[in-house]
């Protein structure tokens, strides 16, 4: 059993305590300016906005060593909505990683919706899938092992230079959903 601590109180972060609550694994949720309150969990997950990243990082970076931390963001520009905010050659995964020599960094989640991940479908069709990029096998595994614990489908996509593909396939997600084109409850399903 994993305890899995998550940054962030909104819907992602409330439907992923959900995914790991389910699978009998404990989850704590940190308000992302929760700083008071210690980051206890083998695996902690930054369920909050991009431009949030590095003030958490900044104030909590030193609690994150040794562990698991997955990040789920999609660094798009928010005012636009018509490009990713990182270089082409980059993606937010990596610089957390950077930041974090001393966690195994993975991307996640990033490619559902809060909504997908409550019904554990896509559509009301087919199982939501979480696809998780990252250079440590162990820790995607693990990761890997919550979610499929809390009754969706995990795939390893690869290593975490797999995360600039991620994040591109969330943020046309994301900017399908705004401007109405697809549903919230709906996205992009993985048919294996």
């Amino acid at each position: 059993m994993a305890h899995v601590s998550i940054i962030g109180t909104g819907n992602m972060g409330q439907a992923i305590a959900g995914i790991v609550g389910k699978g009998g694994n404990t989850v704590e949720l940190l308000g992302e300016n929760d700083t008071a309150k210690p980051v206890t969990g083998d695996v902690v997950v930054l369920a909050v906005p991009y431009g949030a990243i590095a003030g958490i990082v900044a104030q909590r970076g030193d609690q994150f060593a040794g562990k698991v931390v997955v990040d789920i963001t999609n660094p798009l520009n928010f005012e636009t909505f018509d490009s990713l905010v990182v270089p082409a050659d980059s993606s937010a995964a990596a610089e957390i990683a950077a930041a974090l020599p001393q966690s195994r960094v993975v991307k996640a989640f990033n490619t559902t919706f809060a909504a997908t991940l409550a019904s554990g479908t896509v559509g009301g069709q087919q199982p939501t899938t979480v696809l998780i990029a990252g250079d440590d096998a162990d820790a995607k595994s693990l990761l890997a092992g919550i979610v499929t614990a809390g009754g969706v489908r995990a795939i390893d996509a690869g290593s975490l230079r797999r995360a600039r593909e991620l994040e591109a396939l969330g943020f046309l997600q994301l900017t399908l959903a705004a401007g109405e084109k697809i549903a919230w409850t709906g996205g992009f399903a993985v048919i294996a």
